[in-house]
């Protein structure tokens, strides 16, 4: 059964004659007949009684009616979303570690929007540590995706975009607040609050105390910023931390490394080398290369 045949079908089924569904297809009656007599001799059924000058339905018609229907249907709203995607609209999947979900994201899409070629976009947004993020990239479950880099990925594109310094913050009253700066051995007398271990900001943290000698008592591991704040303003611990927007409250206070150990997180936008991108995506990508550089 060809799309032709079930277009032809439909429109007689529709308009219960053969002539004008013929004239509406842009074809001769005769092309019509000799279409659904093959579809009737390939599918062993009789689909159309005539009456007169017109035709109806036989039951086993009726049947195929109703499956012609929903698959004419489909096509065309795979036909109308294929042409939004490469078009000026289109489809992004993205994904990103916590810290980039307060501001970053909804900024840079909302940037990205305001331009009049994307203003039709649309999003899915993931969030995830940045091993989790790369296998829904490899997978193909992702468009772009934000986070650290992976070593020994040769089919990914990492790129960096943003710096982020690590900070040391801790709650009010408390002792370390009367220095200027942090050393890395003050993390040796109090309890200490980290980023989950199997993400890059939590490498990150554990190769700096590894670097400078130091065995932290870790008492807790969050996933993001907002989570290790809050704890920290509760008198938890103290925790080092990127220096976020989120982290900028009331009951918290904010001190930096000493120069020495000033120590900074990059942030990568990161894609697939050679796979097929829409329209929209390499959009994106550009817009954000091109944001990147200011």
């Amino acid at each position: 059964m060809t799309l032709n045949q079930m277009t032809y079908f439909y429109e007689a089924a529709k308009l219960q004659h053969f002539n004008q569904a013929a004239e509406k297809l842009h074809i001769s009656e005769p092309s019509l007949s000799r279409s659904i007599s093959a579809l009737e001799n390939e599918l062993g059924v009789v689909l159309f009684e005539r009456t007169g000058r017109n035709v109806v339905l036989t039951k086993t018609g009726e049947v195929l009616f109703e499956h012609v229907d929903r698959i004419l249907q489909e096509i065309s709203l795979a036909d109308r979303k294929m042409h939004q995607f490469s078009g000026a609209g289109g489809h992004i999947d993205l994904a990103y570690v916590a810290p980039l979900a307060g501001t970053f994201i909804p900024n840079i899409c909302r940037e990205f929007l305001s331009e009049e070629q994307n203003k039709e976009v649309t999003f899915n947004f993931h969030q995830d540590i940045t091993t989790k993020n790369i296998e829904g990239l490899k997978s193909g479950n992702y468009d772009i995706i934000f986070g650290s880099y992976v070593k020994d990925e040769p089919n990914i594109k990492f790129i960096p975009i943003l710096t982020q310094e690590m900070v040391v913050i801790m709650p009010k009253g408390h002792p370390l607040e009367k220095c200027e700066y942090i050393e890395a051995s003050a993390f040796k007398d109090y309890p200490v609050l980290g980023y989950a271990r199997d993400s890059g900001l939590g490498r990150l943290a554990r190769f700096f105390f590894e670097e400078n000698d130091v065995e932290p008592n870790f008492i807790c591991e969050c996933p993001d910023e907002i989570g290790i704040s809050s704890l920290v303003a509760a008198d938890f611990g103290i925790a080092l931390i990127a220096d976020v927007e989120c982290i900028y409250r009331d009951d918290v206070s904010i001190r930096k490394l000493c120069s020495k150990e000033a120590l900074s997180h990059t942030v990568y936008m990161a894609y697939m080398n050679g796979r097929y991108q829409l329209p929209a995506v390499k959009r994106m990508i550009d817009f954000i290369l091109i944001r990147s550089m200011h």
